[in-house]
């Protein structure tokens, strides 16, 4: 019975081990003792230093074998108790200590604290400009994927040696727009065609980005086909990640689907005398052969594409 100003001591407070006619160092505990300091162990009424004897886990170990007639008792004092693992599925809210109000729209930080959903992170919008103009960071965007298609020239008319018109360049940069609220968008026009016999065709026009912070994006127009007996120049590409100089229009006599771009393809063709002279497809494209007799359409225009990130 406990003593008034005292507790009772339970049954998992005291724990009690004994060996007799033993003659090993090493014990098997019954229970998970803590530390050598948890234990008192006394062999033949004698109590041993905690030098005398070392613990781990339930393996009791002493720095010397026992002899047969020994006896000893081992007393486990403020056992650590039974570790209890709950079933899984088990934990609810109820035993979770939270701050805010759970549901289907928020989230557990590790703060503990309930917190709504604001992270929408990834691809979130797309503008498209096939004319000049500017372009307005939508809110909560950090990040654009920028294409830039210069515009094709035309092709030249003349009876020989003609040309057709070369593509435009390309460039595809990743931008960290952070801090951009807006950019100059400038879109190319395609190089006007030429009439008939009119000689040398109509460079395509250079389209770019430029935001002011970053480096400015421009792809170059085509050249105009020529009239010389070489061919025409593709459209340069600079300050992307990705540059691809438009392809160059071929002069007479090698003229077969030249002057395309990366993303436009030119519809004229020169077979023995033959001349066919669509319009381009696509954007950027250079256009075909014109003659003394058949006039040269216009070049593909350009066009700039911006991919938006949260």
């Amino acid at each position: 019975m406990p003593y008034l100003g005292t507790k009772g001591l339970k049954a998992s407070d005291i724990r009690r081990f004994n060996v007799t006619g033993s003659t090993s160092a090493t014990h098997t505990l019954t229970w998970v003792a803590p530390t050598e300091q948890s234990l008192i162990v006394t062999i033949n009424g004698v109590k041993q230093q905690e030098d005398a004897y070392s613990v781990s886990g339930t393996t009791l170990t002493l720095t010397s074998a026992l002899v047969a007639t020994d006896k000893m008792e081992v007393v486990g004092i403020n056992d650590v108790g039974t570790t209890v693992t709950p079933a899984q599925n088990s934990v609810n809210l109820d035993k979770l200590a939270t701050t805010g109000t759970p549901s289907s729209s928020t989230f557990l930080r590790g703060d503990m604290a309930w917190t709504a959903v604001s992270d929408t992170s990834g691809l979130s919008s797309m503008q498209v400009f096939t004319s000049s103009g500017t372009y307005t960071k939508p809110s909560g965007v950090t990040k654009v994927i920028v294409e830039v298609q210069g515009a094709g020239g035309s092709g030249s008319a003349v009876s020989t040696p003609k040309c057709f018109g070369a593509g435009g360049g390309y460039v595809k940069k990743l931008l960290d727009v952070s801090g951009v609220t807006s950019s100059t968008i400038t879109v190319g026009t395609g190089g006007a065609g030429k009439a008939a016999n009119a000689g040398v065709g109509n460079a395509g026009g250079s389209s770019s980005w430029n935001d002011g912070v970053n480096t400015t994006l421009t792809a170059g127009g085509g050249e105009g086909g020529r009239i010389d007996g070489t061919a025409s120049a593709g459209g340069s590409a600079t300050g992307g990640d990705f540059n691809v100089e438009g392809q160059g229009g071929g002069k007479s006599g090698y003229a077969v689907l030249s002057g395309g771009s990366f993303l436009g393809k030119t519809n004229g063709f020169e077979v023995t005398g033959l001349n066919l002279n669509s319009a381009p497809t696509g954007y950027g494209a250079g256009s075909g052969l014109g003659t003394e007799a058949i006039a040269s359409v216009d070049g593909g225009n350009g066009i700039v594409i911006v991919t938006e990130y949260k």
